[in-house]
């Protein structure tokens, strides 16, 4: 049984509910950089190591071997997967450099290694989680 796909480029009517979808429990994680913010001054990876990259890039691969249902209910301090609530962030519009329709979609993070290299944050829809910020300091809950 197959869902509808959302295209996210799609225009839709301002009354209709976002979400996140997950087509299929059984397939694993893509990662997409379509929408990824380079230059951003507070998410800025300008000048980090090949170790740091090699980090991120370790965690991406790792993850990529779970279905998104793992990922979202996994509660484990390594992964520390959970919904960003803008309102207790730095960031308190959010993702603003995307469109109205991706903005309502619910944004998520999880964590490179343990506090070490920082987060990943993003969104998710039809099992692609697009990445928006790398966030190697932990700027966005740092005096929130």
């Amino acid at each position: 049984m197959s869902r509808k796909r959302i295209n996210p480029t799609k225009k839709i009517q301002s009354n209709t509910p976002i979400h996140p979808t997950i087509t299929a429990d059984n397939e694993t994680i893509r990662f997409s950089f379509k929408h990824l913010a380079l230059n951003h001054n507070k998410f800025s990876f300008e000048g980090k190591t090949h170790e740091y990259f090699g980090k991120v890039f370790e965690r991406l691969k790792n993850i990529s071997s779970l279905t998104a249902s793992e990922i979202f209910s996994n509660r484990s301090s390594s992964l520390r997967t959970h919904p960003i609530n803008w309102d207790d962030t730095t960031e308190k519009t959010g993702f603003t450099h995307l469109n109205q329709q991706l903005r309502q979609i619910p944004a998520y993070q999880f964590q490179i290694s343990s506090n070490e290299h920082g987060r990943v944050h993003g969104f998710i829809l039809d099992n692609i989680f697009f990445v928006i910020w790398l966030d190697p300091e932990h700027r966005l809950y740092a005096n929130a």
